[in-house]
């Protein structure tokens, strides 16, 4: 796979001190699984936030032929708002470049307003032909799951190398009877969306290095923009009272987006111990595809860019709270029990129940 568009050396991680506006909303978004589309205003202070921004997106923003594309896409955006709602476009706006309309959309005002409208549909329109532009490659899942695995473990591996906080690190593909054991566990099996076929897990050294190097991440492997809606979990950080007890951060709330009121969204999965502590994000990631992989790709490929989007989980946790969800009920080793035991009586015994004579339907009496 070709190297990350444009990108920056790793660093050092930035304190909770050194967050931006713009970096406390990408991780609120993060941690709540919102969806950027909900979003009135970004917060880009100059150019070269603006710029970090479209890196993690795989896009360069020295490269011409990246430029071109981003104008191309923003064309399209401003068509479909022309056609569909007549929607008018100032041509100070409509004239900008995209960069210059990642700052217009951070001001105030009807120009604000507009560039954020057209940002958002340039959002939908790329993530569609992202995820047409791998449909139409000759490539299997397996190979398509090779192009993250070499992102993910370039990035962490520059994490290691450059002694950040990371303790442990693991990645990998869910395995075929692991899939097939999840697909049975939901109720929804046949069109339930498999979100963690690539999953990855990064420890931390402790809790206080969450926020940090969840911040890395949203500029050197996934962009907030692309975590999927609805996916989130997080029942570690709460990022208010981080927020409020931190003298850089707090005089920040009080200009943020919807949402922080509610920053510790609940785990769903009902076969998580209640005591399981875990930050669980979804996201679908931008792949930066070579131009070798290209040249394999069908003629009608040719206006669907060079970025293709692959979904795969993260999961974060500090060292101290591994170790502990790792005890009795909150081990894996017990949550995969509870998945295969309601897996095998859903298989046995299906949902029904004779309530008159008390027995399973298809089973044996129920004892006690």
């Amino acid at each position: 796979m070709a190297p990350p568009a444009g990108s920056l050396p790793p660093g050092n991680l930035k304190s909770l001190h050194g967050f931006s506006l713009s970096d406390l909303e990408a991780v609120r978004l993060v941690l709540r699984g919102d969806s950027v589309i909900d979003w009135h205003r970004l917060d880009f202070a100059d150019l070269d936030e603006v710029d970090a921004f479209l890196r993690s997106n795989e896009f360069d923003p020295s490269n011409p032929g990246d430029l071109e594309r981003l104008q191309a896409v923003k064309s399209e955006a401003i068509g479909y708002l022309r056609r569909q709602f007549h929607y008018p476009v100032p041509k100070p706006v409509e004239e900008a470049s995209v960069r210059e309309l990642l700052i217009l959309a951070s001001a105030k005002g009807h120009r604000q307003a507009c560039a954020c409208t057209i940002l958002k549909a340039m959002h939908v329109i790329h993530h569609l032909e992202g995820r047409e532009l791998l449909f139409v490659l000759p490539f299997s899942d397996q190979e398509v799951f090779r192009l993250v695995e070499e992102k993910v473990f370039r990035v962490i591996g520059q994490m290691l190398a450059h002694g950040l906080p990371v303790v442990e690190f693991v990645g990998g593909r869910k395995n075929r009877d692991s899939l097939f054991t999840k697909l049975l566990s939901k109720q929804d099996t046949i069109a339930a969306q498999v979100y963690d076929k690539l999953r990855f897990r990064i420890v931390t050294r402790s809790e206080a290095d969450l926020l940090p190097v969840l911040e890395y991440l949203t500029k050197q492997l996934f962009p907030f923009n692309y975590v999927v809606p609805g996916q989130s979990s997080n029942n570690i950080v709460r990022l208010r009272e981080v927020c409020e007890g931190n003298p850089h951060l707090a005089p920040m709330l009080a200009h943020m987006q919807v949402g922080l009121n509610d920053d510790v969204p609940n785990n769903d999965n009902k076969f998580s111990a209640s005591n399981y502590r875990i930050i669980h994000v979804v996201v679908d990631m931008p792949v930066r595809l070579s131009d070798e992989l290209l040249e394999a790709a069908p003629a009608r490929a040719s206006n669907l860019g060079r970025v293709g989007f692959v979904i795969c989980e993260f999961q974060l946790v500090d060292q101290a709270t591994d170790q502990a969800n790792e005890l009795g009920d909150a081990s894996h080793d017990a949550y995969k029990a509870r998945q295969k035991k309601a897996v095998m009586r859903r298989l046995h015994l299906g949902d029904r129940e004779d309530r008159v004579s008390g027995h399973r339907l298809g089973g044996p009496k129920r004892e006690g």
